[in-house]
């Protein structure tokens, strides 16, 4: 698929969940059309990774955990001090139990609290650390959901509630933000190759699979393609609204 030349110069993101999977997919698409781009995940080797194919005044990257407020207030400071403020925040950051997925009757609390914290509070500390500034100048805010929100899948509950929780934040965050100029909206993937399946049990992959009328597992590169598009001038229109990028396996 050919890409739109330079079509983010000029522009300053930022990316939680950086350092693999769909938030790297999105960060290599953001700066190879020419953005500058902030990048945190706890996974320092994949961080430099994707940092060394770019040039090093087009990115910030730090290592630090999403849930740890006061660390991502200080990355959230470090990248406004370097590039200036915020025109597009990506909130990817966020994952299921994985391993300790399973049925809900026999899920832990705590497990419960990480999913929830994870993926859906780090959206919302994120979102509000930038908003000021784009109340001021407009900007866009894309939301991390997924298709599990819709579909419901068994072994996947606490997930599923975080991920429709980033649904209703992002409907009431796009009505308070739409008269500044701020568009918020959200992508809500299905089955997407990275490593995160390989922590997910198998039954619960190859369930989704089967029911994807496309047949096959989407790639990154799908999503950050989504991603792209509504953090660009053409989006300008659309906010409040959740894009399913799943094969086909929810549709609305």
């Amino acid at each position: 698929m050919e890409k739109p030349a330079g079509r983010f110069e000029g522009k300053i993101v930022m990316i939680t969940g950086a350092g693999s999977g769909i938030g790297a997919g999105c960060a290599s698409r953001f700066l190879s059309e020419g953005a500058r781009v902030a990048l945190i995940d706890r996974e320092e080797e994949g961080l430099a990774q994707l940092t060394s194919a770019f040039p090093a005044e087009q990115v910030h990257a730090v290592a630090a955990d999403c849930t740890d407020a006061s660390a991502i207030a200080a990355f959230h400071r470090s990248a406004t001090e370097r590039f200036g403020p915020i025109d597009i925040l990506v909130n990817n950051v966020g994952q299921s139990a994985r391993e300790r997925a399973g049925e809900f009757h026999r899920s832990d609390e705590d497990v419960w609290r990480f999913v929830l914290e994870v993926s859906l509070i780090t959206a919302m500390r994120f979102s509000r650390l930038v908003a000021p500034k784009m109340r001021e100048r407009g900007g866009r805010i894309l939301n991390m959901s997924s298709d599990a929100a819709f579909a419901g899948d068994a072994g996947l509950v606490d997930y599923a509630t975080a991920k429709m929780g980033i649904i209703g934040f992002t409907r009431s965050l796009a009505r308070e933000l739409a008269p500044f100029g701020v568009t918020v909206n959200a992508v809500a993937p299905g089955a997407i190759r990275t490593r995160a399946h390989d922590r997910v049990p198998a039954a619960v992959i190859d369930r989704i699979r089967q029911q994807t009328p496309a047949g096959f597992v989407g790639e990154p590169a799908d999503v950050a393609a989504a991603i792209c598009f509504l953090a660009s001038d053409e989006a300008r229109f659309i906010t409040g609204q959740t894009l399913l990028i799943d094969g086909g396996r929810w549709m609305i």
